[in-house]
């Protein structure tokens, strides 16, 4: 849960003193099996609580408005795109992160993202392989067309698809 601290911001701007209240929140998260305090505001997004105050900068910042899939995560294994889902909406569900997802070594898909050469510049690998492993726990053994509509969501600039499908199809194996 969380607690709410209320501080006071003064600014001077030409000569003008401008004065309003900021409210920061202590939350206690859990996060890729470990739990972590973070002071900040409620209305922040996920995406920077992991990226700028937790340093995990697995998850990566591609629209923020959740139409490209890169800041996906899962909230109790499901995905989420984290550049909308506000610290204060977490409450006590587990959070995982691209840098958890394996204890040891390689989860299967990215082993199978490795072994298909999915990727190219590798932005938007996090997101795809977070979307991709949430519709494995799902769906163990998905079709061809469930797997394309489950990463729709999920954009990849340099257009690697086809490898992206393949390698959910080899990772739907191997399980």
């Amino acid at each position: 849960m969380f607690s709410v601290i209320k501080l006071i911001a003064c600014f001077y701007t030409k000569n003008l003193l401008i004065k309003f209240n900021i409210y920061m929140s202590l939350f206690n998260l859990k996060i890729n099996g470990k739990k972590h305090q973070v002071d900040v505001d409620p209305g922040t997004p996920m995406l920077w609580v992991l990226r700028d105050h937790l340093h995990m900068v697995g998850t990566k910042f591609g629209c923020g408005i959740a139409q490209c899939g890169a800041c996906t995560i899962h909230l109790d294994s499901e995905a989420v795109r984290s550049c909308i889902t506000f610290v204060s909406e977490v409450g006590d569900k587990a959070i995982t992160t691209i840098e958890g997802l394996a204890e040891n070594g390689l989860h299967p898909v990215q082993k199978a993202w490795l072994e298909h050469d999915v990727p190219q510049c590798g932005y938007c690998q996090s997101g795809q392989i977070m979307t991709a492993v949430a519709l494995l726990k799902r769906n163990p053994h998905p079709s061809e067309k469930e797997i394309e509509e489950s990463m729709k969501g999920n954009l990849c600039r340099c257009g690697t698809y086809t490898r992206i499908k393949k390698a959910i199809q080899a990772a739907s194996v191997t399980r």
